[in-house]
């Protein structure tokens, strides 16, 4: 592998052998993403396990109304001139350490590798990332078990640790019909019973188009806010930044299909909003906002999940995701549960950094167990502070 340099990059680290036709990159230039963004949606393609928050319209948009200038590493891998590797990163502090972008409004962090080439082109990635001083370190939130990261981490020549991640839940894609039989005798009555309310009730659903996207998460939030009003919305979601990006990141994800955004109207005034993330893989229920007089009405979550499941079913995706968490709602449906990981990697036989950090996250973690079989009250807060 040869290493190329630009005027916008920085050299990566060099493979152990030069390969004819292999080049890596390391940009830093805060435009970096806009840049490459149509190469980038293109290698995301041949990605099989690339999620919605791997698009360029996510992180393009995470990066603008998150990112600090100054802070990003986007790291590539190319074959014969065609991309079919890449890591979209951002430096933690001034001492070398990286972690994915997102922090915590991601569900599902990856890398990209082409399908065709993954085994290789995640060597060269491992290979290329600037993670030279003993004291550097790459952290990798959220990784679903079988992303492309797994492959990053198998071909990574240093100090690495696994541990587990948030916990995220799965249905199969099926006909509503089907779903109720994963439900005891009982609960699965009730619910036909419900399903055949939300029937009657002559619910119009209507799906929105990418110029009709801002007016919906428009509506979205403000129906978000009046849902959770009395419990309390999670405090970033009510910040106009969040705001500013759940729009221009959904309206890019619409448009390239990578998303659905459906408004629910009663009676001819506009109940409900929910955002569905569509992926090879998964479909997934992101955010939703509902009125509190809907609920009093219907089921909520069996009017949503029926229609994200004919959704999902119609673009021939297998699985409707719950995401990250264990609310109530999601847990009455019986889903499967599989967590996510956390991926730590370090350079050489002593990398400080990644030791630190990974006794940094076995405590936190004992922590997180203590307070949740003890002191359940505290439980939340901790969670929060340890997803930061």
């Amino acid at each position: 592998m040869t290493t190329e340099e630009r005027t916008d990059s920085v050299v990566g680290l060099p493979s152990q052998a030069a390969a004819s036709g292999w080049t890596t990159e390391v940009h830093r230039a805060d435009d970096a993403l806009d840049t490459l963004a149509a190469e980038w949606d293109d290698l995301a393609a041949r990605c099989a396990t690339a999620t919605s928050f791997q698009a360029a319209a996510w992180l393009r948009s995470w990066w603008r109304h998150y990112g600090r200038p100054g802070a990003l590493v986007l790291v590539l891998v190319r074959r014969d001139g065609r991309l079919v590797g890449g890591a979209a990163l951002q430096r933690r502090g001034r001492f070398g350490g990286l972690t994915n972008l997102g922090a915590g409004l991601v569900d599902f962090t990856d890398v990209l590798l082409d399908d065709a080439c993954a085994d290789r082109a995640a060597a060269e990635l491992a290979a290329a990332l600037p993670l030279r001083r003993p004291w550097h370190s790459l952290d990798l939130r959220e990784v679903h078990p079988e992303a492309a990261a797994q492959r990053l981490f198998q071909h990574w020549r240093g100090r690495r640790y696994r541990f587990t991640d948030s916990l995220c839940q799965y249905l199969p894609a099926v006909p509503m019909d089907e779903l109720l039989k994963r439900l005891p005798g009982k609960t699965a009555q009730r619910s036909r019973v419900k399903q055949r309310k939300i029937a009657e009730a002559g619910v119009e659903v209507r799906t929105a188009t990418p110029a009709e996207v801002p007016a919906a998460v428009e509506e979205l939030l403000r129906l978000h806010f009046l849902q959770w009003q009395v419990r309390g919305a999670t405090a970033e979601h009510r910040t106009e930044r969040f705001a500013a990006h759940l729009t221009e990141s959904t309206t890019g994800l619409v448009a390239t299909g990578r998303a659905a955004v459906h408004r629910y109207w009663l009676d001819g005034e506009p109940v409900a909003v929910n955002l569905l993330l569509l992926c090879p893989s998964f479909g997934g229920l992101y955010m939703y906002g509902a009125h509190p007089a809907l609920r009093e009405r219907l089921d909520i979550a069996g009017l949503l999940f029926g229609v994200a499941l004919d959704e999902v079913r119609e673009a021939g995706i297998p699985v409707l995701s719950l995401l990250r968490g264990q609310e109530p709602y999601k847990q009455r449906w019986r889903p499967d549960q599989l967590p996510n990981q956390r991926l730590v990697l370090g350079p050489g036989r002593a990398a400080p950094a990644a030791v630190v950090r990974a006794c940094r996250v076995r405590a936190r973690q004992a922590v997180v167990h203590v307070l949740r079989t003890r002191l359940p009250r505290l439980k939340e807060a901790l969670v929060a502070r340890s997803r930061s």
